[in-house]
């Protein structure tokens, strides 16, 4: 899909929110810092709708976000993409890894990886859990197909096995900092699409990344993990590798992190409450 050369001078950074409720002062927190990060080297900010979630994603909410922005002060350098719009970009990623033997079609139910799990009494645990056992991937082609013509439910999982022996090791790093390992083996054979989903989030981010010429990624200490998967997707499609910088996650009064629940913390209720974005943004560090 592209060149692996890295973008090093003008920072390219992103906000990518999705469009499933209001923002909250940890959303105005990850976006002025992406912000402060073009800016600070004569760069690009970019805002992103992270929007394939059909069955939440409202263009209410969509609206709302970039009202909310404007209303903090945020500006963005080019016309904001969403995901939604560019199914194709990933179906050509997509088309690219099955050439390559990489993917196969799952189609177990969370019920059935609990029970293959639990039978086999103990199973490896990644970032988001007990791994999957691989219960799909020794199908046949012929009963792949079958279940597939039966218009069977299924996920299209990468075979992490095939895929980091194609690569070899890989490095990421972080702005100015020493190389890191990329480990994508702890997420075993992660899903990259499903049949009424043609994207995951993984494979859409690392894309949008690279098509949007994002030099550094900035995004919450959450996600750190997630750059191990990212990685070794830019090494199959010969995608650019960002820097990527974590940034700490804002908690409310019970230490646990700010979510879209929070509601009296979305930027919408503290604007009806009368406070200014200046106000807002000394809330979260920035004044």
């Amino acid at each position: 899909m592209g060149s692996t050369e890295n973008h090093v001078c003008g920072a390219a950074t992103r906000f990518a929110p999705s469009p499933t409720g209001y923002l909250h002062l940890g959303h105005a927190y990850a976006a002025l810092f992406a912000e402060a990060a073009a800016r600070a080297e004569g760069g690009r900010f970019i805002v992103r709708m992270e929007d394939i979630d059909v069955g939440r994603c409202r263009p209410s909410f969509d609206a709302a976000i970039l009202d909310d922005l404007g209303w903090l002060g945020l500006s963005w350098d080019e016309p904001i993409r969403r995901q939604s719009e560019h199914l194709d970009d990933y179906a050509t990623a997509l088309d690219e890894m099955r050439h390559l033997g990489l993917l196969y079609p799952c189609f177990c139910t969370r019920k059935d990886i609990q029970a293959e799990i639990a039978a086999a009494g103990q199973a490896p645990h990644g970032p988001d859990g007990p791994l999957y056992p691989g219960t799909c991937r020794t199908l046949s082609p012929g009963e792949r197909e079958r279940r597939i013509n039966e218009e069977s439910p299924f996920a299209l999982r990468l075979d992490m096995e095939k895929a980091t022996a194609l690569t070899g090791a890989l490095t990421w790093h972080l702005p100015g900092g020493d190389p890191i390992k990329a480990r994508p083996q702890v997420f075993g054979d992660v899903v990259l699409a499903r049949k009424d989903v043609p994207t995951s989030y993984h494979l859409a981010v690392t894309v949008d990344d690279h098509l949007q010429g994002i030099t550094v990624v900035t995004r919450g200490e959450d996600l750190y993990q997630a750059t191990h998967v990212h990685r070794l997707l830019q090494a199959l499609l010969g995608l650019k590798t960002p820097l990527y910088e974590h940034h700490r996650l804002l908690v409310g009064e019970t230490g646990r992190r700010l979510a879209k629940r929070d509601q009296g913390l979305t930027l919408r209720a503290l604007r009806q409450s009368g406070k200014s974005p200046a106000e807002v943004r000394r809330m979260v560090g920035y004044d």
